[in-house]
């Protein structure tokens, strides 16, 4: 595509983008261009009063010697009446264009933010964060763009109308001369937009990129601060913010010319235009009036030309803007739900794993096969080397995903076909990375919903965080501050777990969520996961041998201490199940399961004291 093609396909573009802003819109645009309208109108009636007022008062009151009081008044209200009108005009087109500029893009960004909640995990793992935000703020801004300025736009196109209608009604000659002018300012124009738009199309592009980076940079502060890597963070973080920085100067130098020369064209051609006047009043062709009327009408025709090439300015990134935004509100993946409802009462296994497949790359397969089940009140823990499969199987667990093929079912139904927020009713996640909202204490525990304090400090207990929030200056309303920072890693693991436990789910799933707590307390949160499940067997705390009604728990696990507590071992390698029954059953058939969470142990022990009992280290 040529360069010319290129920039005719922009132009068209940024109409269309223009038009459904309208068609989103349409009252306002009407209210807004009426008064824009309204402006230009009476702009071209502040000339006719200028030219009527020196051919009726000025020239006779320079031949009378005086004039007359009346008349005075009478040109004063002149002025006056159409200096108000106007500024209604201006009122009305200002006010619209920026109530549709607003409401177009919060409309852009609450579709963009209702798409990135609705779209699954999958596709967000795809997009960088940084490119995100992009989308849903500097993309929507840059897309709407333009909408502020196109009811003037349209009004200054009437407003030319008219003053060249009246420039040729009051002296076609002068009206001749005075239009030569506007190929010149046309020609400006496309000049402009020629060499500007693909700086400013880079310009968005680059924005974006300067945003991902910052970004990762920010989220990885640990990484950096700890490798010494804020040099060459900086240097990256510099290079690309100094690539922008130069093309917006590039394309503000074309600005700094463009500008001046359309600003200039118009005072030349008053210049000729008053130079040809002179001649033709001199000779009789024509009065004063319809000189200074067709001089002065001529400046404010340049205006409305201006105002089109601002708002074709706009074009090159409010396409590339609506673009971005565009391909997140038209991307494919949206989680579709059913109708189902989860029972009451669990009659078989609670949790059922299908034959279960899944990959992030087509030519690469992570789960192939994977079947199990767990019954009521069972702990079942989840233990395989890096990659095998186990995070990944969380994430399908709880329908973040969904399987390539295959199914995991909740009370013998499928996930895919339950209601939207049903299942968290019944499963919760806890993570590995615990994350924190800046919020208090029990804000994040409670992330909203309406429980109270008793039931915050209860699920605080059996977590094993309630000793370090009643030590807070304010217990729960202590806020934590962005991310949790005022607290360490087990702590935020602690308060994790707790917010799934105050929702009292069916099925918890831990995904090493205790990973960061020392081994003293993990045991201690398990004992009370454990005797939490027993007391919730029945309202009256009775026990059931069979364990309905019973929380279930799924544990991804390293360390032995966890996997020993579970009822049931799944051992997961390459992606499929190798071997299944309890910690000391696979300890005994499975050398490779020994191996594995011997050598975790070992990995997680500290070092032997010279003098210790070397029996002491053995099982």
């Amino acid at each position: 595509m040529t360069e010319d093609a290129e920039q005719r396909g922009t132009t068209l573009d940024g109409f269309r983008v223009l038009w459904v802003g309208v068609r989103r819109e349409p009252r306002v645009f009407i209210v807004a261009t009426l008064g824009a309208v309204l402006f230009g109108v009476l702009t071209v009636a502040d000339a006719w009063v200028l030219g009527w007022s020196t051919q009726h008062v000025l020239i006779p009151a320079f031949d009378e010697g005086e004039i007359s009081a009346g008349l005075l008044v009478w040109v004063v209200a002149l002025f006056l009446g159409v200096a108000i009108l106007r500024a209604v005009g201006i009122v009305a087109r200002r006010l619209g264009g920026g109530i549709m500029y607003y409401r177009m893009q919060s409309h852009t960004r609450r579709g963009v933010t209702r798409q990135y909640l609705s779209l699954p995990m999958e596709w967000h793992q795809r997009h960088p964060t940084g490119q995100l935000l992009s989308n849903a703020y500097s993309d929507v801004e840059a897309a709407w763009a333009p909408i502020m300025p196109l009811p003037m736009a349209l009004g200054t196109v009437v407003m030319m109308v008219i003053a060249v209608v009246q420039m040729f009604v009051a002296d076609v000659v002068m009206a001749l001369v005075g239009l030569l002018v506007f190929p010149a300012v046309v020609v400006a124009n496309l000049l402009y937009q020629h060499y500007s738009s693909p700086l400013m199309t880079r310009a968005q592009g680059l924005r974006a990129e300067v945003s991902e980076i910052a970004h990762e940079s920010f989220d990885g502060a640990m990484v950096v601060k700890t490798l010494g890597r804020e040099v060459e963070e900086t240097e990256r973080f510099g290079a690309k913010a100094r690539e922008l920085r130069d093309v917006n100067i590039r394309a503000g130098r074309f600005r700094a010319i463009f500008d001046p020369a359309l600003a200039s064209l118009p005072n030349l051609g008053v210049l000729v235009v008053l130079a040809v006047g002179v001649s033709r009043v001199t000779s009789g062709a024509t009065e004063a009036g319809d000189v200074v009327t067709v001089a002065y009408l001529l400046t404010i025709v340049s205006f409305p030309i201006r105002a089109i090439g601002w708002l074709l300015g706009e074009f090159p990134r409010s396409v590339v803007g609506y673009r971005r935004a565009k391909a997140v509100l038209d991307a494919q993946g949206t989680m579709s739900y059913g109708d189902d409802e989860l029972p009451r009462t669990t009659t078989g296994a609670l949790l059922q794993v299908d034959d279960l497949h899944y990959s992030y790359d087509a030519d690469t397969p992570l789960l192939r096969g994977v079947d199990f089940d767990v019954r009521p009140g069972r702990t079942v823990a989840l233990v395989g080397p890096t990659a095998s499969g186990k995070s990944t199987l969380t994430s399908l667990m709880t329908r973040l995903v969904d399987p390539d093929a295959g199914a995991v079912r909740i009370d013998g139904r499928d996930l895919r076909g339950l209601r939207k927020g049903e299942l968290p009713t019944s499963v919760a996640l806890v993570p590995q990375t615990a994350f924190m909202f800046d919020d208090t204490v029990r804000g994040n525990v409670t992330l909203g919903d309406d429980v109270p304090d008793e039931e915050v400090w209860a699920a605080l207990r059996t977590a094993q965080a309630d000793g370090f929030v009643a030590a807070l200056p304010e217990g729960l309303d202590t806020r934590l501050g962005e991310r949790g920072t005022s607290l360490s890693g087990g702590q935020r693991q602690r308060l994790s777990l707790a917010r799934a436990l105050v929702r009292r789910p069916r099925l918890l799933i831990l995904d090493d969520a205790t990973s960061a707590v020392d081994p003293e307390v993990e045991a201690r949160i398990l004992a009370s996961l454990r005797d939490d499940r027993r007391d919730g067997g029945h309202q009256d705390g009775s026990e059931d041998a069979s364990g309905d009604g019973a929380a279930s728990l799924v544990v991804v696990a390293y360390r032995k201490a966890t996997i020993s507590l579970a009822d049931e071992v799944v051992h997961l390698d390459g992606g499929r199940i190798v071997g299944r029954g309890t910690h000391a059953e696979l300890l005994d058939s499975s050398p490779a399961y020994a191996q594995l969470v011997n050598a975790y142990e070992a990995e997680a022990a500290p070092p032997a004291s010279p003098a210790a009992d070397p029996a002491g280290s053995r099982e």
